[in-house]
């Protein structure tokens, strides 16, 4: 097996006397924290850096955030090409808040032009947190390693309560069914997964229904919210 690492295996490279890193670390939460703390409500849409401008799902995304938008709700990407381009695309067409966290990888990546803020992380981990963390909604779609990964990190993290049960939204039943057909049909009865966790799952095809899904499920949680209110006072 060949053990000889580049410098690019960061991970692997961490010895004890990196603890200078933790800084760094620090300062990339801090300044998350203080860039974002006005963008609630948002959306993170999540997708493929690899597709083109020219299909009729790039077009479908960026017409998701534009809706998204004009429905009141800014939108954070990922900040690069591909399915986070059209997104932002759409945001800034809408007027809303267009957020593009960007991430350093060893292929040079900038943030698409349509992010009118920005913020380019170095720990992949930052970066995935802040994309949780303001989030009302998750809208994910089509994509590939990155985007399975995004998108059963959030549902783990729904799954144990580490973040409020919002919306997981997957777009394109085409693109999407057979990965759901394999957990009903592979990993349920294997036990690995609950009857219950696919509700945590909605799959849609158009836009126009995902801005509804998102604007049904958000008024409902603010009338219960001002329900709450008025009880306790």
């Amino acid at each position: 097996m060949n053990t000889n690492y580049s410098n690019e295996y960061e991970i692997n490279q961490m010895a004890k006397e990196d603890s200078w890193r933790m800084f760094r670390i620090m300062g990339e939460f801090v300044e998350g924290f203080d860039s974002l703390a006005d963008i609630e409500p948002a959306i993170t849409i999540y997708g493929s850096a690899r597709t083109k401008p020219d299909i009729e799902i790039f077009k479908q995304a960026e017409e998701t955030s534009y809706l998204l938008g004009k429905a009141g709700f800014n939108i954070m990407t990922g900040g690069g090409p591909g399915m986070m381009e059209a997104a932002n695309m759409g945001a800034r067409r809408a007027g809303v808040k267009s957020v593009g966290l960007n991430i350093q990888l060893p292929m040079e990546q900038a943030c698409n032009v349509y992010a009118d803020r920005t913020i380019t992380f170095h720990h992949f981990f930052v970066r995935k947190v802040m994309l949780v963390k303001y989030a009302t909604a998750f809208v994910i779609m089509p994509g590939g390693l990155g985007t399975m990964d995004e998108l059963t990190e959030v549902l783990n993290l729904i799954q144990t309560h580490k973040i409020k049960p919002f919306p997981v939204l997957l777009f394109s039943s085409r693109y999407w069914g057979g990965f759901l057909d394999w957990l009903k049909s592979t990993v349920l009865p294997e036990g690995n997964i609950s009857t219950e966790d696919f509700d945590l799952l909605r799959v849609f095809d158009s836009p126009q229904e995902v801005t509804t899904a998102v604007k049904t499920w958000y008024t409902k949680q603010e009338f219960s919210g001002r329900k709450a209110l008025e009880y306790q006072i």
